[in-house]
């Protein structure tokens, strides 16, 4: 018996409209999927219902793969892969395998010689990159900062040297309730030519992005960042 594919199904980055945010083939694959790795129940059922899927949405099967799944449980995941029918890897928002767990599922796959095949959809990293105006040559994703305020500050330090040595813009992000206190940690710490662009809510209604220096946006209201998905990108 042949393996099944494992597709790598984005899903919407908040309460999207579906049509807006996934291709007409990419969700026509997600309605017909009965089989789910998903980072989060609540969330994957809540896009699921609004894809429409074929079955009710109480009767797919979802596996969990979070922070938490430990590297012996990643083979059971695969499991009905292997016995041929095709699973959607759904991360909590946009792609999976960015910034998600999925990359572990993902790299098993290869190692068993299952088909991994990417759907277009939204990274709300690459849309913050492609509004920001800043350096889209070279760039890197550093994922999650300390949280810790004086290791965060150091790494703050860090990341606008390696900018200026580079000429790269450097992408990171924060857990939500702790995004108001990065967006203060860099204007306290960055220099003023420093150019900082804040993407927030990224493609939903209230989307939030804006680029400046630092010594801008200390002339400026901050943004309520607090519990809303942000993306800080930093060009030194």
């Amino acid at each position: 018996m042949s393996s099944g594919t494992l597709y790598l199904l984005p899903v919407t980055l908040g309460d999207d409209v579906i049509s807006k945010a996934l291709p007409p083939d990419v969700a026509e694959i997600a309605r017909r999927l009965e089989i789910f790795v998903v980072e989060n129940e609540k969330t994957a059922r809540r896009f699921l219902g609004a894809v429409k899927p074929q079955k009710p949405v109480r009767e797919l099967t979802l596996l969990t793969l979070d922070e938490h799944t430990t590297e012996k449980e990643l083979p059971d995941l695969l499991a009905p892969l292997l016995q041929g029918h095709d699973v959607g890897l759904v991360s909590e928002a946009g792609c999976p395998g960015i910034a998600d767990p999925g990359a572990q599922l993902v790299a098993l796959a290869h190692r068993r010689g299952i088909r991994v095949a990417p759907l277009v959809g939204p990274s709300s990293i690459l849309l913050a990159l492609m509004a920001s105006g800043l350096e889209g040559q070279r760039f890197s994703f550093l994922g999650y900062l300390p949280a810790e305020k004086a290791a965060r500050v150091q790494k703050l330090r860090d990341i606008e040297q390696d900018s200026r040595k580079r000429r790269e813009t450097q992408i990171f992000i924060e857990t939500p309730y702790r995004n108001q206190h990065l967006l203060e940690d860099i204007l306290a710490t960055c220099h003023a030519e420093t150019r900082l662009c804040v993407a927030c809510n990224v493609s939903l209604n209230d989307e939030f992005i804006l680029t400046q220096r630092i010594a801008e946006w200390k002339q400026t209201p901050l943004p309520d960042l607090h519990k809303k998905p942000a993306v800080f990108l930093l060009l030194a």
